[in-house]
């Protein structure tokens, strides 16, 4: 079986408003270590004997191709028999991630937790913007389907690329009214962090009020009938996170995540 790997990815060149996210994944190691609390998961998973590896940070060049530096950190995650659980940065990050996913295990559903669906064809002239990773994993082909719950901030032209896609949004208010995703066989999970509602995880550049509760995250997560094969959780902004919330908040994820991979079938 698998085990689940963190994989920190400190990169957040591609963040449209606010820089900062290339901070979290330390602080986000810190909370779940943190003497606050422990390592036990919801379901008694005790991380302390094992089960999670650290492999450490993705180094990011300088110059030369970022994307692709990501990707080969994935890959050598996989290689070593690991379901990578990635820390970023903002959510650019996840294209490679995927990428990398995608050559090991050939069919997968990705499930995608944000206020923003993230798929512009095209932000601010980038295309490799945090504002476009699912518009680049569809039109290449990455993923059988693509779920998207939490979705409150979404422009005339993303519902069109929702569209083109054959994307499945349960936007707010389709949550509000009991709408709840069904996904069977293999999925990738992608949390940004103001998915959750900004009372409960504050510290994101792009607070979106309305949003999901950390509970909420957690079912989703705990609900998963098929194997989880990766994950990532982004969008954490150590530099607007009063006390440390979200960074908490997404070692609570990590550690559901990793217990729920611990947990599948593969």
């Amino acid at each position: 079986m698998p085990t689940p790997t963190l994989l920190g990815v400190p990169y957040d060149a591609a963040s449209s408003f606010r820089r900062g996210a290339a901070g979290a994944p330390s602080r986000i190691r810190e909370a779940l270590h943190s003497p606050a609390g422990n390592v036990w998961t919801e379901t008694f998973v005790d991380l302390s004997a094992g089960p999670l590896r650290d492999a450490g940070d993705a180094t990011i060049p300088e110059r030369g191709d970022v994307l692709m530096a990501i990707e080969a950190a994935a890959a050598r995650v996989l290689g070593d028999n690991g379901s990578p659980i990635a820390l970023g940065g903002d959510h650019a990050i996840t294209y490679p991630l995927v990428k990398a996913v995608r050559r090991l295990h050939p069919r997968f559903t990705i499930l995608h937790v944000d206020a923003h669906p993230d798929l512009y064809d095209e932000f601010q002239g980038d295309r490799y913007s945090h504002a476009c990773p699912f518009a680049r994993i569809m039109e290449a082909g990455l993923a059988d389907r693509l779920v998207q719950v939490g979705i409150r901030a979404m422009t005339g032209h993303q519902r069109d690329q929702a569209r083109r896609f054959g994307v499945e949004v349960i936007d707010m208010q389709a949550w509000y009214t009991g709408s709840r995703p069904m996904i069977d066989g293999s999925v990738y999970v992608s949390i940004d962090l103001d998915g959750i509602d900004p009372a409960f995880a504050p510290g994101v550049s792009h607070p979106e009020p309305g949003g999901l509760t950390v509970r909420d995250v957690i079912a989703l997560v705990q609900q998963l009938g098929g194997p989880l094969v990766g994950a990532d959780i982004v969008e954490c902004n150590p530099d607007v996170d009063p006390n440390g919330l979200t960074s908490r908040v997404a070692a609570k994820l990590v550690k559901e995540i990793a217990a729920r991979m611990i947990g599948s079938v593969t």
